[in-house]
């Protein structure tokens, strides 16, 4: 079968495309035809090189997480899942699959779901980390309520366009921080308030919210604890905030780190069924 794998780190010219022998599901394991992989920033870091130290691959290594297709053999151990299952999930070589810029790839199903009946396979293959990440946020952190307050940094982003549509199916009020080329989408998806960062300083604009969702980083983070109420929460795709800081302005503070797993995916394709999360495709290759 055919594979995208690299055989050092660096940037996308050590990528190549190579014929390599189609993997075995293991114990616990699915083997899925790849249909349609997505691209995220975490594997591109991968690629780079970026987490070498605590992180280290196997070369030649196949890279690709995010991926929608369909199961063509099962390993032992498996139930909940049969040979022609339209699936969706990570196949990410650091949680044990086999990587998924590949024809055919090995995926834990403690990393897959049944996909959404209401999306095709790119759309599907869209969505795991993304998804995951809001869902994480959103249902185990905020717990946000109809009329509260949320800003969500970096709404026009993958996380952040799912991010405005969940809390607006809550009834929450929505700001969000956008570049100018991006205020028009993210005002489609029916933000409260948006706040162009390279015009306006969103901590002097804002006040009294009871949730921030950091998708930015930096300073960013740091300026957004002005912007809470007292007893408000900030959760950081970044890093986890300042617990110094956490405690002069009395909020609680979060580092999340997504789990691509079964229930959260299950929860994500059970938004999308519902109508209340839509993914949006920016470029196909």
């Amino acid at each position: 079968m055919k594979a995208i794998q690299i055989n050092s780190y660096g940037g996308p010219e050590v990528s190549e495309l190579n014929d390599v022998v189609k993997p075995f599901p293991k114990n616990g394991q699915i083997l899925v035809e790849v249909y349609a992989a997505s691209i995220n920033p975490f594997d591109i870091k991968i690629r780079s090189g970026l987490y070498k130290e605590h992180m280290p691959i196997q070369f030649p290594a196949t890279l690709g997480g995010d991926f929608a297709g369909v199961v063509t053999e099962l390993g032992e151990g498996v139930d909940g899942f049969k040979v022609g299952d339209k699936v969706y999930g990570s196949a990410n070589i650091l949680n044990g699959g086999s990587g998924s810029y590949a024809e055919f790839a090995t995926v834990n199903i403690a990393n897959s779901a049944h996909m959404s009946k209401n999306v095709d396979f790119m759309e599907a293959a869209a969505l795991p980390v993304v998804g995951c990440s809001a869902v994480q946020a959103f249902e185990q952190y905020f717990k946000l309520k109809k009329g509260q307050k949320i800003l969500i940094h970096g709404g026009a982003g993958g996380i952040g366009h799912l991010a405005i549509q969940l809390a607006k199916s809550i009834g929450a009020y929505i700001a969000t921080t956008v570049i100018n080329d991006d205020l028009a989408f993210v005002k489609n998806l029916r933000a409260d308030e948006v706040v162009d960062y390279q015009k306006q300083n969103f901590h002097e604009v804002l006040k009294d919210y009871d949730c921030v969702f950091d998708l930015v980083g930096g300073e960013v983070t740091n300026k957004s604890f002005g912007v809470l109420k007292k007893g408000g929460i900030l959760v950081s795709m970044l890093g986890t905030p300042s617990e110094e800081l956490a405690k002069k302005y009395g909020v609680t503070v979060v580092g999340q780190g997504t789990k691509t797993e079964t229930a959260n995916l299950t929860r994500v394709a059970e938004l999308v069924d519902s109508g209340k999360m839509k993914v949006n495709i920016d470029k196909v290759f």
